[in-house]
C-alpha cells in the first residue's frame, strides 16, 4: 500500500495483541495498530506491549461491554456504564504527552445498539436473546468459572423497540449512553490537559446519574412494549371469494344435504381473525400464544382445503334425525411457543411453530428431522410439531432431549437423547430414540405414521487437514423383531410367495462420509448399507451446495453418493451422482393371491424411496454475491445480486417398481393402502432459480421446472409438465404469478391419485403499508387474486355430461367422447389487517 499512496496513514485491525511479534516483523509499514480488545474494566498492558514491540499508535476497534448479568439473568445498565467509562479513561490517560504510555488515538465503542442477530445469525431475529456464547473473566460482574457470561445482544449503549411495518425502530438510550456523553464531552488533546485533570474529570462522573437518566427510558420502552403481557398479534383476514366455470360439477346453487366443496358457483365470503397473547415475566422467559377466530366460512372456493375450512357447517346423525352444526369449532389455538432460558439448560417449547433439525449436531441418520411446513400445516390443519426441546449448558453441555406427542408431522409419541463430546479431537455424538406408541390418524399423505420404533446411533466426526471424515452406525427397528413379510420369486403368471420374518440383524446399518475442500475443489463420497428395518430419515444437511440427490435414509438397502464443485469466479459446477438398490426387492403388482405389495401400514417395511436407483444430475449456480448463499433456507429475503441464477439437472433411471403407496383420500382422515405402483419409468428434470434484486424498491424470484413424474399411487400414467412461479416487489406493491402446464393440483391427494389440469393460472396483485416481505408473514394487505384452469379427463370436477348408474342415479362421465376441455376460474379480493407483527 505504501508503494501506491505514502500520504494516507495505513491501519491493520488485530484481534486483542495476537500474533504481535509476527505483526511487527511482517507489517513494518503500518501507521496505527487496531485491535478488538474485551479485557474488562482496563485495558491491562496493551498499551506498554505495543509500544515495546511495535512502536505505533494503538487504536481500540472494537471494545465494549454488555448490559446484561448472566448470572441474575436480568438487564444490568450500571455495569456496562462502569466498565465504558474505565476503558474510555485509560484511553484518555495514554493519549500522547499525558504522562503514561502515549501511544492511543482512540477507539471505537461496540456497540451503538444491540444486536437482535448475533446469536443465531439468521433465526429468532425478531427475539432479544439472552444467550451467554462466550466466557470472559473480565468481566467480573457476572463471571463464574466455568460459565458464559458474555451476552452477544446486549452489547448496544442503546435499547432497540419494537419494529415498525417499514421495519423501523425507536432506540432507547441505556446508562452507558448518558455516561458516554459525559465522557466525550472532554477534550484529552485540548492545551493544558494533565492526567491529574483527567482524573478529576472521570471521578466527577455519577454513574447512578446515568443510572437514574436512563430509567425514563426503560420504563417507555417497557410501556411500548407493553410490559410482563402484551398483545402479540391482532389480525383479521377479510376476503370475498367469486367463482364460475363450464363443464365442471360444481352446482349452480348449494344443495344443503350435500357435503361437497366447492358447494357451488358464484359469490361467498371469510372472515378469520388472529388475536397473540405474549408474556415476558423475566428476561430469560418468554411466551406466546395464538389463537383464530372464524367469522363466516366460505364454501365455493375451488382450492377447498385450507385452514378455516374447519368451521364449516357439519351434519351429524342424532336420534331426531340428521343436525346440521352451522357453528363448530369456530376457536382454536393457531400456534405457540415458549423459551426458558436457564443457568443450566434451555428449554423451547413448540406447538405448529416449526424447529430444526438436528443434521449439522450428528445427526447422521436423520432420527430428528426439520419441522417447518410452511402452508401446508394450515391447508391440512396439522398439529405438528407438538412437543418441547431441552439443550444442556454447564454440566449439561452437549446433552440435548426433544419429547413430544408429535415432534414432526406424522411423528409416533416419542423422546430423543443426543449427547455430543469432542474427544482427542474427535467429535462424537450418540443419540437414542424412542417411540412411546403408535399413531393411527394423519391429515396428509407426506406424513404417514410409520411402524413404532426404537432406534439408537453413533456418530464420529472429524477432519485431516483438507480431509473431513464421518462415520456412523445405526441399530434400529427393535420392536419389529419377529414381524413377517413377503418375499417374491419368479416371474409374471408364475411367482412363487415366501414368508420371512424380521430378525435382530437386521436391525443394523452403518454409514460412511469423506469430504475434501481445498482450493476451487470440494469433494465428497458417501456410502450406506442399512439393513431391512434399519431406518433413519432424509438427509436435510447441505453438502458443499444445493444438490437434490441425497440419502433418503431408508432401510433395506445399499447406496453410494458422490460429487464435486468447482468454481470459477462467480460460477460453480457441480456434478452428482446416486446408486441405491433395495436388500429386498419390491412385490410385483400382479402377484397372486396371498402375495400382495407390501405397505408400510402393514409390513415392517416396504421399498418406496429405497428403490433401485441409478441417477445423476449436473447443478451449475451463478452467485456474484456468495455471502449471501444461493442455497440458504431464507436465501428469498437475503439475497442481495442484481442477478444469481441455480440451473439444474436430474435424471433418474428406475429398473423397478415400487411397494404400495400409502394414500389418503380427499376428506382428510381415511388412509388406505394402494393395490399397486407405478411401473418402471425414466425420469428427467430441469430446474432453473433466478433471484434479481435490482435496488430496495425493485427485485424478483422466478422458479421454473421441465419434467416429466409419476404419481405416487398405483398409476400407469407418466405425466410430462411444465411450471414457472415468478414473485416479484415494487416499493409497496407485490406481484405473485404462476403457470403449470400438465401438472397435479395443490394438495396432495391430486399427485396420490394422479389428478391434473391441462393448464393452471394464478396471478396475485397486492399492496402493503411497509415493504413487502419475500416469506409469507403476517403484515397489513389489501389485494385480487385470480385462479383460472382447464379440466380434463384426468382432472377433478370435469364433468361434460352424465350417465345412469346402477343405482339409478346421475354420474359425472369424464370420458365421454366429443367434449372440449373445461374450466373452473375464481376472483378472490382479501383485506388484511396486521397489528404487532
Amino acid at each position: 500500500m505504501k508503494a501506491i499512496d505514502t500520504a494516507h496513514p495505513v491501519a491493520i485491525c488485530n484481534g486483542d495483541l495476537l500474533f504481535l511479534d509476527i505483526i511487527a516483523e511482517e507489517c513494518r509499514d503500518i501507521d496505527i495498530l487496531g485491535t478488538n480488545m474485551y479485557r474488562g474494566i482496563s485495558f491491562g498492558d496493551a498499551f506498554q506491549a505495543v509500544k515495546e514491540k511495535l512502536n505505533k499508535p494503538i487504536m481500540f476497534t472494537e471494545f465494549g461491554a454488555d448490559a446484561f448479568n448472566a448470572i441474575e439473568n436480568a438487564e444490568d445498565q450500571q455495569a456496562q456504564a462502569y466498565y465504558l467509562v474505565g476503558n474510555w479513561k485509560e484511553i484518555y490517560e495514554n493519549a500522547a504527552g499525558l504522562g503514561k504510555v502515549g501511544n492511543s488515538i482512540g477507539g471505537f465503542t461496540f456497540q451503538f445498539s444491540d444486536g437482535w442477530w448475533k446469536f443465531g445469525q439468521t433465526q429468532n431475529l425478531d427475539v432479544h436473546d439472552n444467550n451467554a456464547s462466550w466466557s470472559n473473566g473480565g468481566y467480573l460482574n457476572d463471571f463464574a468459572p466455568g460459565e458464559n457470561n458474555m451476552n452477544e445482544e446486549w452489547f448496544g449503549v442503546c435499547a432497540k423497540g419494537p419494529t415498525s411495518p417499514r421495519g423501523l425502530y425507536q432506540l432507547y438510550p441505556r446508562a452507558a449512553y448518558y455516561a458516554l456523553k459525559e465522557v466525550h464531552a472532554f477534550q484529552p488533546f485540548r492545551e493544558g490537559v494533565t492526567a491529574a485533570a483527567i482524573n478529576e474529570y472521570f471521578g466527577q462522573i455519577q454513574l447512578m446519574d446515568a443510572v437514574v437518566k436512563a430509567r425514563g427510558d426503560k420504563a417507555a420502552l417497557e410501556s411500548e412494549q407493553s410490559g410482563k403481557i402484551r398483545l402479540s398479534r391482532l389480525s383479521a383476514d377479510l376476503s370475498t371469494f367469486n367463482t364460475g366455470g363450464s363443464l365442471i360439477s360444481t352446482p349452480e346453487e348449494a344443495d344443503p344435504e350435500a357435503e361437497v366443496f366447492p358447494n357451488q358457483l358464484g359469490f361467498d365470503h371469510m372472515q378469520s381473525f388472529f388475536v397473540g397473547v405474549a408474556g415476558n415475566p423475566t428476561a430469560n422467559l418468554r411466551a406466546n400464544v395464538e389463537v383464530n377466530i372464524l367469522g363466516n366460512v366460505a364454501q365455493n372456493p375451488i382450492n377447498e382445503i385450507f385452514y378455516e375450512n374447519r368451521g364449516r357447517p357439519v351434519v351429524v346423525n342424532t336420534a331426531n334425525g340428521p343436525v346440521n352444526l352451522a357453528d363448530a369449532n369456530r376457536i382454536q389455538v393457531y400456534r405457540a411457543n415458549i423459551n426458558w432460558n436457564h443457568k443450566d439448560f434451555d428449554l423451547t417449547g413448540f406447538y405448529r411453530t416449526g424447529h430444526y433439525h438436528w443434521g449439522y449436531e450428528g445427526d447422521f441418520f436423520g432420527l430428528y428431522p426439520e419441522a417447518n411446513y410452511g402452508p401446508n400445516i394450515d391447508i391440512y390443519n396439522g398439529q405438528a410439531p407438538l412437543g418441547f426441546e431441552l439443550d444442556g449448558k454447564r454440566k449439561l453441555k452437549g446433552l440435548s432431549i426433544a419429547m413430544g406427542p408429535e415432534l414432526w408431522w406424522g411423528a409416533n409419541p416419542a423422546i430423543l437423547v443426543k449427547y455430543s463430546r469432542t474427544i482427542a479431537g474427535i467429535d462424537l455424538t450418540g443419540i437414542f430414540h424412542e417411540d412411546l406408541e403408535q399413531r393411527g390418524t394423519t391429515e396428509s399423505s407426506f406424513a404417514i405414521p410409520v411402524p413404532k420404533t426404537r432406534r439408537a446411533t453413533l456418530h464420529a466426526k472429524t477432519k485431516l487437514g483438507a480431509l473431513g471424515l464421518e462415520l456412523g452406525g445405526i441399530w434400529g427397528g427393535q420392536p419389529l423383531i419377529d414381524r413377517t413379510f413377503q418375499i417374491v420369486d419368479g416371474s409374471r403368471g408364475d411367482y412363487t410367495v415366501y414368508q420371512d420374518k424380521i430378525r435382530p440383524e437386521d436391525n443394523w446399518g452403518g454409514k460412511l462420509k469423506l469430504t475434501f475442500s481445498k482450493g476451487r475443489v470440494n469433494w465428497y463420497a458417501q456410502a450406506a448399507a442399512m439393513a431391512l428395518v434399519a431406518t433413519g430419515g432424509a438427509d436435510y444437511t447441505k453438502t458443499f451446495t444445493g444438490w437434490r440427490l441425497k440419502d433418503s435414509g431408508s432401510g433395506n438397502q445399499y447406496n453410494f453418493l458422490t460429487g464435486f464443485t468447482y468454481t470459477m469466479g462467480n460460477f460453480q459446477l457441480a456434478p452428482n451422482f446416486l446408486w441405491q438398490r433395495p436388500i429386498e426387492g419390491p412385490i410385483p403388482g400382479d402377484v397372486q393371491a396371498p402375495g400382495r405389495p407390501r405397505n408400510i401400514l402393514d409390513d415392517p417395511f416396504s421399498v418406496r424411496a429405497n428403490r433401485e436407483t441409478t441417477a445423476g444430475e449436473l447443478l451449475i449456480t451463478y452467485d456474484p454475491t456468495p455471502a449471501t448463499w444461493m442455497y440458504d433456507w431464507d436465501n428469498d429475503r437475503s439475497e442481495d445480486a442484481r442477478l444469481a441464477v441455480s440451473a439444474g439437472f436430474v435424471f433418474r433411471h428406475l429398473p423397478t417398481i415400487q411397494d404400495a403407496a400409502i394414500g389418503i383420500l380427499p376428506d382428510g382422515r381415511t388412509t388406505f393402502a394402494f393395490p399397486g405402483s407405478a411401473p418402471a419409468e425414466d425420469l428427467w428434470e430441469a430446474y432453473a432459480r433466478i433471484v434479481s434484486k435490482l435496488n430496495p424498491d425493485l427485485g424478483f424470484i422466478a422458479n421454473a421446472y421441465v419434467g416429466n413424474a409419476q404419481a405416487n399411487g398405483d398409476a400407469v400414467r407418466t405425466i410430462q409438465r411444465f411450471g414457472l412461479d415468478l414473485r416479484m416487489v415494487y416499493k409497496n406493491i407485490k406481484l405473485v404469478s404462476a403457470v403449470k402446464i400438465n401438472d397435479w393440483g395443490p394438495y396432495d391427494y391430486h399427485r396420490d391419485f394422479n389428478l391434473t389440469f391441462p393448464q393452471q393460472f394464478m396471478l396475485d396483485l397486492s399492496t402493503t403499508l411497509g415493504k413487502p416481505s419475500w416469506l409469507e408473514l403476517p403484515n397489513t394487505q389489501i389485494g385480487v387474486q385470480g385462479i383460472y384452469r382447464t379440466l380434463d379427463q384426468y382432472s377433478p370436477r370435469y364433468c361434460p355430461t352424465h350417465f345412469i348408474n346402477a343405482a339409478g342415479e346421475l354420474e359425472c362421465d369424464p370420458t365421454a367422447p366429443g367434449y372440449g376441455n373445461g374450466n373452473e376460474w375464481e376472483i378472490r379480493t382479501y383485506l388484511r389487517i396486521n397489528i404487532f407483527q
